[in-house]
């Protein structure tokens, strides 16, 4: 990468091996996060296999950025920053990701998602109603094939479009997508394989009503007389008492529109 001087000539910055690009970019950070009382939180990858993510999650946030064109050509370029330890700090918060590469300097990464427009949220939490057992299963991708089409579709799943993020980065490179920012773009899918519920949170949204759905229909059909029932015998037993039965109710007349339709 070159930079432009003042005179118009190349300027190229001293060679660094990787070792002391991270030994000297992880002192730059110790002293930016002593002011904040904040511990690194270095991408570390584990396993040494060809795809760098191995959950639902973490592919499907891999696999959503490299289906865009204008992304996925620029991507490449982060695979090694990533895999040599180059990402020394990355933080999921709602609506944006703060991260800190070790470069020729340490450079700062910001990526800014946009809150997930609510339209398109109902009609994913609609669509899997019903569908999803558990907070574990869905944390754990644990789902039906007909669930994960909808989570992942391009224009009204889960994940952004590219029209959707803000990149930024302190590096002199002038393209949109550096290698810093490819690399932190991956590495939000590492973070996603050991902690998938920081995709909600970055999103802006509950996971607790993709489940909430699921059990709404069970919870309409219960018979409400039973649960009066039990809390009745349990103040007959508590108080010593008998409560009377209330009177039956009189019967309606059928409704002149036809039968009243029950909630399923």
């Amino acid at each position: 990468m070159a930079w432009y001087g003042n005179d118009g000539w190349d300027y190229y910055p001293p060679y660094m091996s990787v070792a002391s690009r991270q030994s000297h970019g992880a002192r730059t950070l110790a002293k930016l996060l002593k002011k904040s009382k904040r511990t690194a939180e270095p991408v570390v990858i584990a396993h040494r296999k060809r795809q760098l993510t191995t959950t639902f999650w973490g592919k499907a946030w891999s696999d959503n950025l490299e289906r865009y064109a204008d992304l996925a050509n620029r991507l490449p370029r982060g695979r090694t920053y990533l895999r040599n330890g180059s990402v020394l700090d990355l933080a999921i918060a709602a609506g944006r990701v703060e991260a800190h590469v070790a470069g020729s300097e340490l450079y700062r990464v910001t990526i800014g998602i946009a809150r997930m427009a609510k339209p398109r949220w109902r009609r994913v939490v609609d669509r899997c109603t019903g569908r999803i057992g558990s907070l574990v299963g869905l944390l754990r991708g644990e789902l039906s094939g007909e669930v994960l089409a909808v989570l992942t579709h391009a224009k009204d799943g889960l994940f952004p479009e590219p029209r959707e993020m803000t990149l930024d980065c302190s590096c002199p490179d002038a393209a949109e997508v550096c290698k810093h920012i490819a690399a932190v773009l991956y590495g939000v899918g590492i973070r996603l394989d050991a902690r998938p519920e920081l995709f909600f949170v970055l999103r802006q949204v509950d996971q607790a009503a993709l489940l909430s759905s699921a059990t709404a229909g069970a919870a309409s059909r219960a018979r409400p007389a039973a649960g009066r029932r039990i809390a009745d015998d349990r103040l007959s037993a508590v108080f010593g008492i008998e409560l009377e039965e209330a009177p039956p109710a009189r019967a309606r007349r059928p409704s002149r529109r036809g039968k009243t339709r029950q909630r399923p």
